[in-house]
């Protein structure tokens, strides 16, 4: 995995941003998942380079990036972090949460992007309306909140596979890779501390007005609320379209890297 030396560091009024960039051309930004870093990318960041410039962002409070201490938004710290690379407009990537942040990014500074893959992700205000996802997130919180690291990794490993998998039924690299990296991004927190993110507010009204290329790319697995609020995406953006990878959950690119590429180079390519 990426060496810490590797990084590159943007001083932001509120610390630094780790990012990993590597490659030449048109700028592609790459925008992990909750709890991880920009090592989950492992697999696209090659494929990605030979064609284009690559950047690879840790978000706040994730991988190598500081921990925040005032109000952010996720948009804002991208934002400033394109401005600095001065590379022209960005088509971003984002798998969940990255998903989320590229959606913020195209609504709030249109100028900057010129096109967004979001990967098991939608808006950014996205509601929890299937039973399994709101257990998940529950548990999930309920863990993070008293401390107990070991409960809570438990169920972010757990749902990996999805609703309609065991764990037992995926390649055991892949929660293997997830823990390495959640357990880095755990490590920088402490039990109940404040979350300073600011989240966006009604993003749907918004989707309609994003004028860039859209691609959701989402595994057949995944919950069925992402998947119906991924495909609304698409559909509601002007110029959308979905993709669904089989026999995938959450993590497509991790299940499915080959595919998953070969999905992203050709958005790219169209752009």
């Amino acid at each position: 995995m990426t060496a810490a030396s590797e990084l590159s560091f943007f001083a932001s009024a509120d610390g630094d941003i780790a990012y990993l960039d590597t490659g030449a051309g048109d700028l592609v930004v790459l925008l992990h998942s909750g709890y991880v870093d920009h090592r989950l990318f492992e697999a696209q960041i090659p494929a990605l380079a030979a064609r284009h410039r690559v950047v690879a962002v840790d978000i706040r409070g994730h991988g190598w990036t500081d921990n925040a201490t005032e109000p952010f938004r996720w948009a804002d710290d991208l934002a400033g972090l394109l401005r600095h690379l001065d590379a022209g407009p960005a088509a971003l990537v984002g798998v969940s949460m990255g998903g989320a942040v590229a959606g913020d990014t195209a609504m709030e500074y249109p100028e900057l992007v010129r096109g967004i893959v979001l990967s098991g992700a939608s808006v950014s205000d996205f509601r929890y309306t299937h039973e399994w996802t709101r257990r998940v997130v529950a548990e999930s919180t309920e863990a993070l909140h008293t401390g107990d690291v070991e409960g809570w990794l438990k169920v972010f490993l757990g749902s990996v596979a999805g609703p309609f998998r065991r764990l037992d039924e995926i390649d055991p690299a892949v929660p293997e890779r997830l823990r390495e990296m959640a357990l880095h991004t755990i490590a920088k927190h402490t039990p109940g501390e404040k979350d300073w993110h600011v989240p966006l507010t009604d993003t749907w009204a918004r989707v309609p007005r994003i004028g860039v290329p859209v691609l959701t790319v989402n595994g057949t697995l995944d919950s069925p609320d992402l998947l119906d609020d991924a495909e609304r995406f698409a559909r509601t953006a002007r110029h959308g379209r979905s993709v669904l990878v089989e026999g995938t959950s959450h993590f497509p690119n991790l299940e499915r890297p080959e595919e998953f590429d070969a999905l992203v180079l050709d958005f790219l390519g169209s752009l």
